[in-house]
């Protein structure tokens, strides 16, 4: 049985709408944890069920496996139903190695791979992705000259809706957004209950009508367990100085009778940036579980509590 619809967002000065929750593939690419091809494809379906119909997936996840079993899962959905966004930067071999590539024959053939792999005739956002990632100085200034220009020109031709860029930085997306026509980036782990660095950045995308998929809410883990034991923080153990800020702000949401995720992924949302929360699954229960937190309304009170704190940036937008 299928949810609720879910709402939408326009997708920069484009005609594309995207769901204001999405699914990050990176889970069932078998990034982190192995998972079978029957629970990747469930979990697919299952956020679809669950009302998502924007899915973020890569060459990089899993070289190739979350974009083939992406595309086998959507199989038999009508492809106008739903907005895929994938990546280019990186060239899975038949090895299953992979190398960067930014250059615009790199593009064509990152692109041709792609649409192989998840069994589609075209996508409909294209980012550059992580080319921050090693040999920064030469991937920026290659996606500048080569890159960009020719995810442009598909765009301009009607072949792709949407470009941007995907990254755990914001300072070199907002170096793109100034010397490149984007409608879009995908940013992880930079503005999140714990950390709102990439304030300013997202003020002025509202301003010049670039949409932001926000990736990362959970800091790539305290967020979501707590300050626990081992927490992880952009994908290491917690530092104490986060351990510790993770603690008070969950004592102020718990007092409000919220789970610090829940909190966290509502703050995260609210920036009017934001078009979509994309949201990493890898099971059916982590699908649903994420439906279920999108439908909680936390109280305002806790909002108020959460501002007053000192705890957040006093320009970050509040949900309600």
């Amino acid at each position: 049985m299928k949810a609720d619809a879910l709402p939408s967002a326009k997708v920069g000065k484009t005609n594309l709408q995207v769901t204001r929750l999405g699914m990050g593939t990176a889970p069932i690419g078998n990034l982190y944890d192995p998972i079978d091809d029957a629970e990747a494809l469930a979990t697919v379906q299952r956020s679809y069920e669950n009302g998502i119909r924007f899915f973020d997936t890569a060459p990089l996840y899993g070289t190739g496996e979350a974009e083939r079993r992406l595309g086998a899962a959507l199989r038999g959905v009508p492809r106008d139903e739903v907005v895929i966004q994938t990546k280019i930067g990186r060239i899975v071999r038949p090895d299953k190695s992979i190398y960067f590539d930014y250059s615009r024959d790199g593009v064509m053939k990152s692109i041709e791979d792609s649409l192989e792999r998840l069994g589609m005739d075209r996508v409909d956002i294209l980012l550059v992705h992580d080319p921050d990632f090693e040999n920064e100085e030469v991937h920026f200034r290659q996606a500048m000259d080569e890159a960009f220009p020719a995810l442009v020109d598909l765009r301009e031709q009607g072949v792709i809706g949407a470009v941007g860029a995907g990254m755990n930085q914001w300072e070199m997306e907002w170096e793109f957004a100034k010397n490149i026509d984007v409608n879009c980036f995908l940013l992880a782990g930079r503005y999140t209950l714990l950390e709102q660095t990439s304030l300013e950045f997202l003020n002025w995308c509202t301003e010049n009508d670039v949409s932001i998929f926000l990736g990362g809410v959970y800091n790539s883990g305290i967020l979501a367990t707590g300050p626990i034991s081992g927490a992880k923080y952009n994908y290491e153990d917690a530092p104490a100085e986060i351990l510790a800020k993770a603690g008070r702000l969950q004592e102020i949401t718990t007092r409000h009778g919220v789970p610090l995720h829940v909190a966290a992924l509502h703050f995260a949302g609210a920036h009017p940036a934001i078009a979509s929360l994309v949201i990493g699954s890898a099971t059916t229960v982590e699908a649903d579980d994420n439906r279920a937190i999108w439908d909680v309304e936390a109280p305002a009170a806790m909002w108020q509590d959460l501002h007053e704190s000192g705890l957040i940036e006093s320009g970050a937008p509040l949900p309600g």
